[in-house]
């Protein structure tokens, strides 16, 4: 195995709503589009970052102790935390008592999350689950999300991909074999997708459509925010889209919620992005619009 690696911020457990069954849920570092409600704004950028939550800081000053750069700064009973001194070495993370300060992304090799990925081996076999990759976006990770595939099908993993689809459809392609399920976000209509996510919208649907004709099995998953991407032109689109698709087992609505905001705050963004929660009425009509352009079962979680 060529033991590539890559940077990646988190490694779920026991999840049971990305595949089918248990499964461990491989989050990597970094992705082309940049949506404006991200859930997870620290998985956006390629590179580690500071996450500083200043609500959890006891001011006790050991960070401001290690760290060599005076990124950190306690004064008149406030933390000051100057970014652009940060090289990202996370020495005041590791110091830091309260957690006020966490390094996000690890490198890690294909070994290093296989071996974590193969200790829950026997829930995977007992369950039907196995391992999926996310992000981030794990197209943009190629190399790495190649030989991780190939590692779990060599381990007689079940595997799934979730991604925006935003990438050639070489990679794609080269990668069909080895993915038994594709979690394909739709984001928003063609008109507004661009501006909310930073990416265009068609080559994600043209590849869609290739996966789908080379008999890839497909969950779309529909990330919806009211008075954002929640119009009906989006919704209709979505269903007629699915009755097009072949091997596609369902479409799942997600509303927004506002995990992102504290994160992204954290991360020293001045403008976070807030949205309203979506009502059950919201929930309904989404529902309901959707349901009249397609037989596919609809999930809203």
């Amino acid at each position: 195995m060529n033991d590539i690696k890559t940077l990646v911020f988190d490694i779920e457990k026991f999840a049971v709503h990305d595949g089918p069954g248990i499964r461990t849920v491989v989050f990597m570092k970094g992705c082309p589009l940049h949506c404006l409600w991200c859930h997870n704004p620290e998985s956006q950028s390629f590179e580690k970052e500071i996450l500083f939550n200043s609500d959890q800081c006891t001011l006790c000053g050991r960070c401001a102790a290690v760290c060599r750069f005076d990124c950190h700064t306690i004064a008149r009973e406030k933390h000051i935390f100057t970014r652009t001194n940060c090289i990202q070495c996370g020495k005041c993370a590791e110091i830091c008592p309260a957690d006020a300060l966490k390094l996000c992304g690890r490198e890690m090799s294909v070994s290093d999350v296989m071996e974590e990925v193969l200790k829950d081996k026997v829930f995977y076999e007992n369950s039907g689950g196995g391992i999926t990759l996310s992000g981030g976006e794990p197209l943009a990770h190629f190399d790495f999300t190649f030989e991780l595939l190939q590692a779990a099908k060599e381990n007689g993993l079940h595997t799934a991909v979730e991604t925006s689809g935003f990438a050639s459809w070489q990679r794609i392609e080269k990668l069909l074999p080895l993915v038994d399920l594709w979690l394909w976000d739709l984001k928003a209509e063609a008109a507004k997708h661009e501006v909310l996510t930073g990416g265009p919208s068609e080559p994600i649907l043209e590849n869609l459509r290739k996966v789908s004709d080379c008999g890839g099995t497909i969950v779309l998953r529909c990330p919806l925010i009211p008075g954002v991407n929640d119009s009906e032109e989006h919704l209709t689109a979505i269903g007629k889209l699915a009755d097009t698709l072949q091997g596609i087992q369902q479409i799942d609505l997600e509303p927004y919620h506002p995990l992102g905001e504290s994160k992204a705050r954290a991360l020293g963004k001045k403008h976070a992005f807030h949205a309203e929660f979506a009502s059950e009425l919201h929930k309904v009509l989404w529902r309901d619009i959707l349901g009249r352009y397609t037989a596919v079962k609809i999930n809203v979680f």
